[in-house]
């Protein structure tokens, strides 16, 4: 975007007309206000959007794991059709093309979403794939909350990124964000939505961002695996989990701090360095970091957002991006996560794998001094499957500082593939299972030590 006038000689009121700058300031503070500013209710602290999904979501709960499961047959006979037909018309039309034009890879797992959800919810088949610990925790707790927030986040989330916003922030948080965590400025705001809101939200805007040619394959990848935190409402119950909530403030102070350091290394390091700085389908739009030298930063962050406040269509265009986001996601990830969510699930439930791949943890949690290490290893990689395991194994452990270790690293390994993991591999974001194991393993390396040091210190 190149300037007309002179910022030195104008305010920026008149260089960019007071409707330019409510275009911007509107909708992108109603954005902020829903996605990232964290309120008190009843006790909780959240986002208002979280309050508003689990408000939707408790009103609807009954109608939801069939709405969930409804959804992911449609998807499955979408891609059968389009594969063994090859519809012209329909190819034709772009969002059936990038919903249903998939691999052979992807197929199988909607087969395999579309199996596990129709066996769940008729409750038939073998106890692995239907029991209350494995797909009916998917079908009937986890993904009715994704069916929510997808509607919400994929109608509202435009708020945040066709407005301006993004520009905004992305020239002013460039010189910390570039140095610090090798990522552009605009990242900062996927960072604060996931970190106060969810993780899944921030797995949204980074796979819509990236798609529209701002992220790189690797700072798309960085900011996928690195920065969509496990939110506070979800730290808490985690930690409650363990008996513990009364330390929820020191437990949430260590999961951050952690977790900061871990997004400085994990960008530095295979896999995440190695992914090439090249854009999704080659197209990369303006780079709003380079400043003229002749603007001073706030200004030129100002007329980049109105910018790009104005090129916006109006309501029919909000209404039909925020429709396409809904059915892409609908489409598109909940039978990932149901199909994936439900083997990660199943195999630590029913088999003794992740208690054999804690063993070689034992010396290591020996080393840190971790009490009961042989109990505590059985939770390191069990996460992997999902977040809540660990603690639920850890909850019999009887050393306060074993279960405050346990559950702090639970939130900071990130990738669980009963949520956040499956939305990685559903989404554009260029992971694949073998990058997330490899990521799940280094932040479990990174942030365990400082995890026990500081645990050291509270007990």
């Amino acid at each position: 975007m190149t300037p007309t006038n002179d910022p030195q000689s104008s305010a920026p009121v008149r260089g960019e007309g007071w409707t330019g700058i409510l275009r911007f300031a509107i909708p992108s503070l109603l954005g902020l206000l829903l996605f990232v500013v964290p309120l008190q209710w009843n006790g909780e602290v959240t986002v208002p959007i979280a309050f508003l999904a689990k408000a939707i979501q408790h009103a609807l709960a009954p109608w939801l794991p069939l709405a969930a499961a409804i959804v992911i047959v449609l998807a499955w006979i979408g891609t059968a059709y389009t594969r063994w037909f090859a519809p012209k018309r329909l190819l034709a039309l772009p969002l059936w093309k990038s919903m249903f034009h998939i691999t052979p890879f992807w197929f199988v797992t909607r087969t395999l979403g579309m199996i596990f959800a129709l066996l769940t919810y008729f409750q038939i088949g073998p106890d692995w794939i239907g029991s209350e610990n494995t797909g009916g925790m998917l079908l009937s707790s986890l993904i009715p909350g994704l069916f929510v927030v997808f509607l919400l986040a994929g109608l509202l989330l435009p708020l945040l990124v066709d407005f301006g916003l993004l520009e905004f922030f992305g020239t002013l948080m460039t010189k910390i964000m570039r140095p610090i965590f090798t990522l552009p400025g605009r990242s900062s705001i996927n960072c604060m939505a996931s970190w106060l809101g969810d993780g899944t939200i921030g797995v949204m805007m980074t796979s819509k961002q990236y798609e529209s040619g701002y992220y790189t394959k690797r700072e798309a990848a960085v900011i996928g695996t690195t920065f969509t935190a496990v939110s506070i409402t979800f730290s808490f119950i985690v930690l409650s989990n363990v008996n513990m909530a009364h330390l929820f403030l020191p437990f949430y102070a260590t999961v951050t701090f952690a977790g900061m350091v871990a997004a400085i290394i994990m960008p530095r390091i295979p896999p995440l360095s190695r992914k090439p700085d090249t854009y999704y389908g080659e197209v990369q739009q303006a780079e709003e970091e380079v400043i003229p030298p002749s603007w001073k930063p706030w200004r030129w962050a100002l007329h980049q957002a109105v910018g790009k406040a104005k090129q916006h269509e109006g309501t029919r265009s909000f209404l039909q991006n925020g429709s396409k986001n809904i059915i892409d996601l609908w489409i598109g990830v909940i039978p990932v996560v149901m199909a994936i969510g439900t083997l990660a699930v199943a195999i630590a439930e029913f088999t003794p794998l992740f208690k054999w791949l804690g063993w070689p943890f034992i010396p290591l949690l020996n080393l840190l001094g971790v009490p009961e290490a042989n109990a505590a290893s059985q939770t390191i990689l069990v996460g992997f499957a999902d977040m809540f395991l660990p603690t639920v194994l850890a909850s019999n452990i009887t050393s306060e500082l074993t279960r405050f270790v346990v559950a702090a690293l639970s939130v900071t390994q990130l990738i669980y593939m009963s949520e956040v993991g499956g939305l990685l591999l559903g989404s554009k974001i260029p992971v694949n299972l073998k990058d997330l194991l490899i990521i799940f393993v280094l932040r479990t390396l990174i942030t365990l030590p400082i995890i026990t040091l500081i645990g050291h210190l509270l007990f």
